[in-house]
């Protein structure tokens, strides 16, 4: 705990804050816990603050009913019981900072970072001092991988592209014999593949034929939708290794229940290849001259390409999401549309690149790739990325 202490410290200096104030209420901010290191165990029903002075001892705000709740970071103890102590203590607390970094967001433009409380915040704000957004320093302790993590995405991401062939087999296999088969049934079939390969994911893929692939979110049931010879099929797969700390991989792929696919699909599925290209050209140059990259600049890069063919309006979500241990992870994502997401895209950290034209009532396109940068390289991982809409009929 002392050297992980030790380099939250540094990143404080560097950012130019006097501290990190953490706080929580019932389990109110996940990232105070992992970032801390602190173990959500046992009854924690009152409010708790965690300061970490760019230099010096770290100070703690707890109950006196829970005075044990933050027993395992190092630090000095204040406690409080009635509201007017809390104020008191936390003043204390405090002493010495001025610009105090926090699990906030200026006008909730990064909803993962916003965790505390606009009252807590004013609060904070009433004793004097500013309040700046924690954004950078938890992208630098969220979103980071070790090597460890850089191997098991690279094992999730490889093992993502032999389940999609597998999927389109599965289709293949299913259709020929017996003219369908369920996109539930499907889904459930990648599940299984992920089993087999011990691979874990937050929420079922998603399999969506037809309309349902206009539907960036669709989730199949049981009596949701046949696949059958014709039909366009979209597949959004995402897993990592069920071992502690595992990072995900994230893909998307598209097919045609055909020998060749027809011309309507093959146009929309080059415009969004087309805009996929361009954000990870755009990425690779900027690591490869060491300029700064911002995530929304990669969302302007590609919506730019959907923008001039025409279908901005169909292109209804941002171009990219951080990738870590949950699927959506809390680095910087590639967003200029739902959020401007101003952070910079810090080396070792992993992102999709997955652009998309959505055609209400009729069918839907989307193409997801991986990208991991370090210091001098970009690499998208899932090899091989896709070209062309897949024929899933052909040479049968």
């Amino acid at each position: 705990m002392a050297e992980h202490m030790a380099t939250l410290q540094t990143a404080l200096r560097e950012a130019g804050v006097d501290g990190w104030l953490f706080y929580d209420f019932r389990g109110s901010d996940p990232l105070a816990y992992r970032i801390l290191k602190l173990s959500n165990a046992g009854m924690l029903s009152r409010r708790w603050f965690y300061y970490i002075p760019a230099a010096g001892a770290p100070r703690k705000l707890v109950h006196r009913i829970e005075p044990h709740s933050l027993a395992t970071l190092p630090g000095g103890t204040l406690v409080y019981a009635s509201w007017h102590e809390l104020h008191t203590q936390l003043a204390a607390l405090l002493v010495g900072g001025r610009r105090v970094a926090m699990q906030y967001s200026p006008q909730n433009a990064i909803p993962y970072i916003s965790r505390v409380d606009a009252g807590t915040v004013e609060l904070v704000r009433s004793l004097g001092i500013e309040v700046v957004t924690s954004a950078d320093l938890v992208q630098r302790f969220e979103a980071v991988w070790s090597p460890e993590q850089w191997e098991a995405h690279q094992y999730a991401a490889r093992t993502l592209r032999t389940i999609i062939d597998e999927a389109f087999a599965y289709i293949r296999e299913a259709v020929s014999p017996q003219g369908e088969v369920s996109e539930h049934a499907v889904q459930q079939f990648i599940l299984g593949r992920f089993d087999h390969y011990s691979l874990r994911a937050d929420k079922p893929p998603i399999v969506a034929a037809n309309a349902h692939s206009a539907d960036p979110h669709f989730q199949p049931t049981a009596d949701s939708g046949q696949i059958r010879r014709g039909d366009f099929v979209l597949l959004d797969i995402w897993a990592k290794r069920k071992d502690p700390r595992s990072v995900y991989a994230d893909i998307t792929w598209t097919g045609y229940v055909g020998e060749t696919v027809p011309e309507e699909h093959r146009q929309i599925f080059r415009i969004v290849q087309q805009a996929r290209d361009a954000a990870i050209a755009f990425v690779r140059d900027a690591v490869h001259l060491g300029t700064p990259l911002y995530g929304w600049q990669v969302d302007d890069m590609a919506r730019q390409v959907i923008d001039t063919a025409g279908y901005g309006e169909q292109f209804i979500h941002r171009t990219g999401h951080s990738i870590g241990e949950e699927v959506h992870g809390n680095g910087a994502n590639m967003d200029n549309y739902e959020t401007r997401d101003e952070r910079r895209i810090l080396p070792h950290t992993c992102f999709s690149i997955e652009p998309g034209i959505y055609l209400p009532g009729c069918f839907g396109v989307r193409s997801e790739v991986d990208v991991f940068v370090d210091e001098r390289m970009a690499v998208v991982t899932g090899q091989p990325i896709q070209r062309e809409v897949i024929s899933i009929l052909q040479g049968r």
